[in-house]
C-alpha cells in the first residue's frame, strides 16, 4: 500500500444521542455524599441522583468539580454508571484534558470488566482529540469488538497526524477480513487524500466504492469529487460530477472551487451559470466561491450582477456572503461599492474588517486604514487578526511612520497576532522604509526560519537604505543557507547594484539568474540593468543593451534611460527617450517634465514651451511635491511654496540664513525669481522646520520624508546645511535614503 505523507483533514464522529434525564441545574454543586439520613435513601436508588449530578457537572464543563464529586462517590461506595463515564470522557475530550482522561480511564478499567463498544469509542475519541495517539492505539488494539465508529475515529486520527499509510492500512485490513466498509469509513478516508501524491490511492478507493455498490451515495460521490479536486485531477472531478444522478450544492461548489484554484475562473463562472439555469437550490457558500472567481478575473460587472442576486435573496447582511462581496469589489478596484457592501453586513467579523482595511491600503488611503484600525482596537479588538496587522504595517511603511508602526507592532506582539512570515516580512519592510534598520534586523533575526519573502524584504531594506555591500552580503548568506531566491529577490539585488554604481556585479547577477538559480529574467530585471547603465552615464551602452535584450523596451525601460539622460544632460538621447516614453505611456508626466528640463537647461525655450503645451493639452499635471517631518509625535507636512504652517515666518527666516549659499557657485543662479522658487521647495521647508525644532545645541538627526525624488538643487542644499550646522540630515525620497553629514551624502552624489 502506498505511503502518503501529507494529510490535512480530520473527521470526528458526532456524539451518540442521549436520553434526556432530569433537569441537572436543579441539583446543587454542594450535594454531599457523607453519611446522613438522605444518603441512606439514595443508596436504595442505586446512586441515580449522584450519577445525574455527575452528568450535570460534566455537561456544564465543570471538570474539576466533577472529579471532586467523582472521588466523593468513590469514598461513599456509590458506583459510576457507564453513561456518567461517557459524559466525563466527552468533557475531557472537549476541554482537551488528557490528565483527567487518563485518570478516568484507569478507574473505568477497574469498575467495568466488559465496557461497551460505545464507551470504549468515547475513550478512543478522548485520546485522539487530546493528541495522545499512542494511548489511542493501545485502546484500539485491546478492544475485543470494533464498529464503524471505532475505525473512523482511528482513521481520522491517523490522517490528522499525516499517517496516511496507517489510515489506508486500517481500510485495507477491513477489506481483507471481508468486512464491508460503511459510507462513513469511505468519506473519512477520502477526506484524508489532499495531495497530488495521493491520487493513486484515491482512484483505488473510488474503484472499491463502485465494486461495493455504494455509487449513488451522495456523501461518497461528493467525497470522491472533492478528493479529485484536492489532488489536482480536475478531469476526474468533472467526470464524477457528470455521472451524478443528483447534483447537490456541495458538488457544484466543490468543482467550482477546483476550477478557481487552478486558475480556471471562467470555467467556475460557467458552472455557476449552469447551476442557476438548472434551478439548483443555492446556499451562501456558492456565492463566496463564485465571487472569488469574479475577483480573480476582476470582472466587476459580473460581480455586480451576483450582488443583485444576493440582494434579491436578502443575503447582503450575511457575513459569509457580504465579506466575499467586499473582497471582490476591492480586488476589482471598486472601493466605493466595497464600502457600500461592507455597510450592509450586520455583524462584520475579523475577515470583513481585514478586507476593508486592506482595501484602504490598496486605494492608497493609508491614513484612513490606520484610523479604522485605531477605532477597531478601541471598540472591537476581538475582530482584529494577523492579516489586519499586516495591512497596518504596510500602511505605516508607506507613510514612513515608525512611531505608530512601533506601537502597532507592540500591540500585535501582546495579542500574539504578528503573522508568521508575511506579517514579519511586512515589519521588516516597514522598519526599513522608516529608516530604522536596527529594528528591521532585530525582527529578521528573531525569526526561526525566515522564508524567501523575509530574506527579500531584508535585502530590499539594505538596498533602499543605500547599503549595497550589506544587501549583496545578505543575498550570498541567503543562498548559502540553501534558500532559493525568487524573481523579486533579484529585483532587490539589482536595485542595490544600481544605487551603488556596481555595473559589473549587476551584469553578473542578471546573467546568472537562469543558469545558476533557475529564475527566468523578466523585463523588470532588464529595466533594472538599463537603470544601472543610465545612472552610471553609460548611455550608449544602455541604448545598445535595450536593442539587444530579448524583450521589447517598455515604458519603464525608456523612463530609466530618460532619467539617465537628464542626470547626465544628454539632450540628443533624451529627446529620443522622451518620444518613445510618450508613445508607450502618454499619461506619464515624466515623458514631458524631463525633456522640458533638458530643453530649459540647454536654453531651448521654444521646445520647452512646446513640451508644456503638450502636457497641458492632455490635462496632465506633475505630481505635487510633498515633504513631511515628525516632531514630538506630530507629522508636519509641507508642499512647494507652503505658507500654512503656524511657524511659517520662523521657517522662512531660517532659510534666509542660507542666502549666501543660494547665491553661490553651487546653483549658478543669476535670477532672483529662480532663487525664490528654490527657497520654497518642500524638502527645504521641512529641513528648516527641523532646524528650528531641535533643542539647544542638540545634534540629533533631522529626518525628512518626500513623496518624489529629491531634486539636485535641494540635494546640494542639504549637504551644505549639514556642513554649516553640524546636524545630520536624513532624507528618504521615493527611491532611497540620503544621509547628509559634514557636507557629504551617503549616496556619494550617485542617485
Amino acid at each position: 500500500m502506498t505511503t502518503i505523507l501529507t494529510l490535512q483533514s480530520s473527521l470526528t464522529p458526532s456524539r451518540a444521542p442521549v436520553t434526556k434525564h432530569a433537569n441537572f441545574n436543579q441539583i446543587p454543586s454542594w450535594v454531599s455524599l457523607k453519611s446522613s439520613t438522605s444518603s441512606v435513601k439514595l443508596e436504595h436508588k442505586q446512586g441515580q441522583v449522584e450519577n445525574l449530578h455527575l452528568v450535570s457537572l460534566s455537561k456544564h464543563g465543570k471538570l474539576n468539580e466533577a472529579f471532586e464529586f467523582f472521588q466523593e462517590m468513590d469514598k461513599a461506595g456509590v458506583s459510576v454508571s457507564p453513561y456518567s463515564y461517557q459524559c466525563l470522557f466527552e468533557a475531557c475530550r472537549e476541554l482537551r484534558s488528557l490528565s483527567h482522561g487518563r485518570v478516568l480511564h484507569d478507574r473505568m478499567r477497574k469498575d467495568c470488566e466488559s465496557p461497551s463498544v460505545t464507551l470504549q469509542n468515547c475513550v478512543l475519541q478522548m485520546y485522539c482529540e487530546c493528541g495522545s495517539l499512542e494511548d489511542a492505539d493501545k485502546v484500539f488494539d485491546e478492544m475485543p469488538d470494533l464498529n464503524a465508529v471505532s475505525r473512523v475515529t482511528m482513521m481520522s486520527a491517523y490522517a490528522g497526524r499525516g499517517l496516511l499509510d496507517k489510515a489506508v492500512g486500517l481500510f485495507s485490513g477491513m477489506l481483507e477480513s471481508g468486512e464491508k466498509p460503511t459510507s462513513s469509513v469511505y468519506t473519512t478516508l477520502l477526506k484524508s487524500l489532499v495531495n497530488p501524491r495521493d491520487l493513486d490511492v484515491g482512484r483505488q478507493v473510488h474503484s472499491h466504492v463502485i465494486r461495493g455498490g455504494l455509487w449513488g451515495n451522495a456523501s461518497i460521490e461528493a467525497g470522491i469529487l472533492n478528493m479529485y479536486v484536492k489532488c489536482g485531477w480536475l478531469l476526474g472531478a468533472k467526470l464524477v460530477f457528470d455521472q451524478m444522478a443528483v447534483k447537490k450544492p456541495v458538488a457544484w461548489t466543490g468543482l467550482m472551487i477546483g476550477y478557481t484554484k487552478a486558475g480556471r475562473a471562467r470555467d467556475a463562472l460557467k458552472l455557476f451559470v449552469d447551476l442557476v439555469t438548472e434551478g439548483v437550490e443555492w446556499d451562501s457558500f456558492v456565492f463566496s466561491v463564485v465571487l472569488k472567481a469574479c475577483a480573480s478575473l476582476e470582472e466587476v460587472n459580473l460581480g455586480k450582477q451576483i450582488h443583485a442576486c444576493v440582494a434579491k435573496l436578502g443575503l447582503e447582511s450575511d457575513v459569509s456572503v457580504g465579506t466575499p462581496l467586499v473582497d471582490c469589489y476591492i480586488k476589482c478596484s471598486s472601493f466605493e461599492s466595497a464600502l457600500l457592501a461592507f455597510e450592509k453586513i450586520s455583524e462584520p467579523n475579523d475577515v470583513s474588517w481585514s478586507a476593508i482595511i486592506s482595501g484602504y491600503c490598496q486605494m492608497s488611503q493609508f491614513e484612513e486604514a490606520i484610523k479604522t484600525f485605531k477605532s477597531l482596537r478601541t471598540k472591537s479588538a476581538s475582530v482584529l487578526n494577523s492579516f489586519t496587522y499586516t495591512s497596518v504595517f504596510q500602511a505605516c511603511s508607506v507613510l514612513a511612520d515608525c512611531n505608530i508602526g512601533g506601537q502597532v507592532h507592540g500591540d500585535a506582539i501582546k495579542r500574539s497576532l504578528v503573522g508568521s512570515q508575511y506579517g514579519e516580512s511586512a515589519l521588516i519592510t516597514m522598519y526599513s522604509k522608516c529608516g530604522c534598520l536596527d529594528d528591521a534586523r532585530a525582527v529578521f533575526e528573531s525569526m526561526d526560519n525566515p522564508d524567501v519573502v523575509s530574506w527579500t524584504a531584508f535585502i530590499s531594506g539594505h538596498a533602499y537604505y543605500g547599503n549595497a555591500s550589506e544587501a549583496l552580503r545578505s543575498f550570498e548568506e541567503m543562498v548559502n543557507c540553501g534558500m532559493k531566491p525568487n524573481s523579486v529577490t533579484f529585483i532587490a539585488v539589482l536595485t542595490a547594484c544600481s544605487h551603488a554604481g556596481l555595473i559589473e556585479q549587476g551584469k553578473h547577477y542578471l546573467d546568472t539568474m537562469l543558469p545558476k538559480y533557475n529564475v527566468a529574467p523578466t523585463i523588470d530585471h532588464y529595466d533594472c540593468m538599463i537603470d544601472i547603465y543610465s545612472r552610471a552615464g553609460l548611455l550608449e551602452e544602455a541604448l545598445k543593451f535595450m536593442k539587444d535584450m530579448p524583450f521589447e523596451p517598455d515604458a519603464m525601460s525608456w523612463k530609466c534611460f530618460l532619467s539617465g539622460c537628464w542626470t547626465h544632460k544628454n539632450l540628443e538621447l533624451g529627446e529620443i527617450a522622451g518620444e518613445e516614453l510618450r508613445q508607450l505611456d502618454p499619461e506619464d508626466t515624466a515623458g514631458y517634465v524631463l525633456p522640458f528640463n533638458l530643453y530649459t537647461q540647454a536654453g531651448k525655450w521654444e521646445e520647452a514651451a512646446e513640451m508644456m503645451k503638450l502636457m497641458n493639452d492632455k490635462m496632465l499635471k506633475k505630481e505635487l511635491s510633498c515633504s513631511w517631518i515628525r516632531e514630538k509625535g506630530k507629522i508636519h507636512r509641507f508642499i512647494v511654496g507652503d505658507k500654512h504652517h503656524p511657524q511659517t515666518q520662523e521657517i522662512y527666516e531660517k532659510l534666509k540664513e542660507f542666502d549666501d549659499f543660494m547665491e553661490g557657485d553651487v546653483f549658478q543662479c543669476s535670477m532672483t525669481e529662480r532663487r525664490e522658487q528654490l527657497l520654497d521647495h518642500s524638502e527645504r521647508l521641512a529641513i528648516a522646520y527641523g532646524l528650528i525644532s531641535v533643542n539647544g545645541n542638540a545634534r540629533g538627526p533631522i529626518k525628512v520624508f518626500k513623496n518624489l525624488r529629491a531634486c539636485p538643487d535641494c540635494h546640494e542644499f542639504a549637504k551644505h546645511v549639514s556642513l554649516v550646522t553640524g546636524h545630520e540630515i536624513v532624507i528618504r525620497d521615493s527611491r532611497r535614503f540620503h544621509h547628509f553629514k559634514e557636507g557629504k551624502c551617503s549616496c556619494n552624489d550617485y542617485w
